[in-house]
């Protein structure tokens, strides 16, 4: 049988449409006033530094952003003593996976991520034809042992968000050694240090250590979180230069606005800005733990920014019908759901306002 001219239309690669689209926290609620607390978002805003760069960025938008990103990625060197050349600057660090994958997987070939990894992970994997493989974690950490069992001669990329999102957990870098030491010397280890400012451990290291005595690992870090420059899509990695030199050559000319490289550029050197988002962070952070768990909710320990919080299981008190009670008094927080935990809410550390008005909210709906 012929198919009719109607039927025919282009068709995408194979295993394009298995992909479950990245769906962001929500942005809107009912309530009369609306506290966002399910993007990890900043509740200080952003550097008014470098809100004064980008103002000033306006009045220059006829012209091509500078594509080398030259001013960002010496700016970030001077911040944690790197070399600029190993530094490579994109729209958000999901563009940054999302070259990285593109670089290094094509069909035949797998990649591994945690049990509760950044969603972008798979689509980043699959979009390339690869084969995303999954490792358990266990106590919503990410194992070790569990990912190192899952390496085959076909792996190219490991994936490992430290701290991660959504559980809040991390790795402690004798850990992260541990995985690097056990993989192949062809396998890329890629650390996701999105919420590195965030922790306060002694047990923790971001990823810049690895990467600049190893051949094979990537830290991507972002200005989403503690920099609070969300909207205008900003993140970096830190590679080796052979790695480095390869995305340069597949990434966009100019993959970063001017306004977000000017922002950029003065949000990394206000260390003073940084600090009171990390002082705000640990004084809210422990406290809505404590006040979430005197509730009876079970409270994963985070290092970031934001909770996974636990609920029970009967049909009036549980993750979906509080989410829907919040959302009522316009606190708005993040589903679980898409990560195989529908039992679970996600909440970011917000303002002092948002903290205590969740909490009492949270305390009425459950009573």
């Amino acid at each position: 049988m012929t198919s009719s001219k109607a039927e025919l239309r282009p068709q995408p690669r194979p295993g394009i449409l298995d992909i479950a689209a990245y769906v962001p926290g929500k942005s809107g609620a009912k309530g009369r006033k609306v506290h966002k607390l399910s993007s990890n978002e900043s509740p200080l805003g952003a550097s008014p530094a470098a809100v004064a760069a980008f103002r000033d960025a306006a009045g220059k938008l006829e012209l091509y952003p500078d594509g080398s990103a030259v001013a960002l990625r010496e700016a970030i060197a001077a911040r944690y003593g790197l070399n600029p050349d190993a530094i490579v600057c994109g729209a958000g660090s999901d563009e940054l996976l999302q070259l990285i994958a593109h670089a290094y997987l094509g069909p035949g070939d797998e990649a591994i991520y945690s049990e509760f990894g950044f969603l972008v992970y798979p689509i980043a994997i699959k979009s390339n034809g690869a084969t995303a493989v999954v490792a358990p974690e266990r106590n919503h950490t990410a194992d070790v042992d569990a990912i190192l069992a899952r390496v085959t001669p076909r792996t190219r990329i490991v994936f490992l968000a430290n701290p991660n999102n959504p559980t809040g957990t991390h790795l402690p870098f004798s850990e992260v050694k541990r995985l690097h030491a056990g993989l192949p010397r062809d396998v890329l280890l890629v650390l996701d240090a999105a919420y590195a400012e965030y922790v306060r451990r002694n047990d923790y290291e971001s990823g810049i250590e690895l990467v600049s005595t190893s051949n094979n690992v990537i830290m991507t870090r972002t200005f989403s979180k503690i920099h609070g420059l969300a909207a205008l899509r900003l993140g970096w990695a830190y590679c080796p230069l052979h790695v480095a030199d390869v995305l340069n050559r597949i990434r966009g000319p100019f993959n970063v606005s001017a306004p977000a490289l000017a922002a950029g550029t003065a949000a990394i050197a206000d260390q003073g800005f940084v600090e009171q988002a990390i002082a705000h962070n640990e004084q809210w952070l422990p406290w809505l733990t404590r006040e979430l768990e005197a509730l009876g909710l079970k409270v994963t320990p985070s290092v970031g920014n934001f909770l996974l919080v636990h609920f029970p299981q009967d049909a009036k008190r549980n993750a979906a019908a509080a989410d829907a009670d919040l959302a009522e008094q316009g606190f708005v927080l993040r589903r679980m759901d898409a990560y195989g935990i529908p039992g679970a809410l996600r909440l970011t550390v917000g303002s002092e306002e948002a903290n205590r008005g969740v909490v009492a909210a949270l305390k009425a709906f459950l009573a």
